[in-house]
């Protein structure tokens, strides 16, 4: 079984809210054949605190438009790592230094990895913004 059309499309939207926020390394996860309670983790950092919570900001306002809330959120007062769980997809939104530490990709390692189809690379756009700061 992999995820469905349904999740991957949440997925890619939330993906392209998540780099319009100048998220990094944003990588999508198929967790459906390990994992009973969702299809796809979207997984996205940032260097700041006070970006981590601009980048879920965004996801919550474009999955909004389509009528999505997230059933659970956690972490958003710390901003180090905010979980927002829509049931098929939870996204995990990550200060860069807790994603190194917490190494998600690699706990899911083998899991296939879902073409977001963000069209370029969100690492480049995220250093050529740090870089006009």
């Amino acid at each position: 079984m992999t995820a469905t059309d349904s999740s991957i499309a949440i997925a890619r939207v939330a993906a392209r809210a998540a780099a319009d926020k100048i998220a990094q390394d944003i990588v999508g996860l198929d967790v459906s054949e390990r994992l009973a309670l969702a299809d796809v983790f979207l997984i996205a950092s940032a260097p700041s605190e006070r970006q981590v919570n601009a980048i879920v900001d965004g996801i919550e306002e474009e999955l909004g438009k389509q009528d999505l809330r997230p059933v659970r959120r956690e972490g958003r007062s710390g901003g180090r790592w905010v979980l927002l769980d829509y049931s098929d997809v939870v996204i995990h939104v990550q200060h860069e230094e807790d994603r190194v530490f917490y190494a998600l990709e690699r706990l899911w390692k083998d899991c296939p990895v879902v073409d977001l189809q963000l069209g370029e690379d969100t690492s480049a756009k995220a250093a050529v913004s740090s870089d006009s700061e």
